[in-house]
């Protein structure tokens, strides 16, 4: 059973993820971007090329700059989203990605080039981000 968070938890959510076209409900499903997600001191590349998750590795954070975007949270907001999606098979409107932007005082994504065009691909995209992690609900997870 994968622990979230980890290369192999995120490898499982990919694998469902890319397997299911019914998943794939953001912005039509295209989606071209390379983003990161941060979990306390853990960085984790995800690439996305149309409809596919392309790749996935933990990564140092050295390597966030060259990505379009980052998702930062605490681990207690990640593991309450995860948690919330285990339950109820999609996250419900209060663990959505966006809902937690939205609650936070400052925003979950930032550019690490401080380029606010690349920083929006984190709106523009952020359903099929949900998407992926809605995905999560079908992986069975330790944390």
């Amino acid at each position: 059973m994968p622990v979230f968070p980890s290369e192999s938890w995120f490898q499982a959510v990919q694998s469902v993820y890319n397997s299911d076209s019914s998943l794939h409900s953001g912005g039509g499903g295209a989606c071209h971007t390379r983003a990161a997600f941060t979990v306390g001191k853990e960085h984790f590349l995800i690439v996305f090329e149309g409809e596919a998750c392309a790749e996935i590795s933990a990564v140092t954070r050295d390597a966030l700059e060259s990505i379009d975007f980052v998702i930062d949270m605490p681990q207690q907001l990640w593991s309450e989203m995860i948690a919330n999606i285990q339950e109820h098979g999609k996250a419900d409107l209060n663990h959505t990605l966006n809902s937690i932007d939205l609650s936070q005082e400052e925003s979950i994504a930032y550019s690490p080039a401080d380029d606010q065009y690349r920083q929006d691909l984190f709106y523009r995209y952020n359903q099929n981000f949900q998407d992926f992690f809605d995905a999560s609900s079908r992986v069975k997870t330790t944390f």
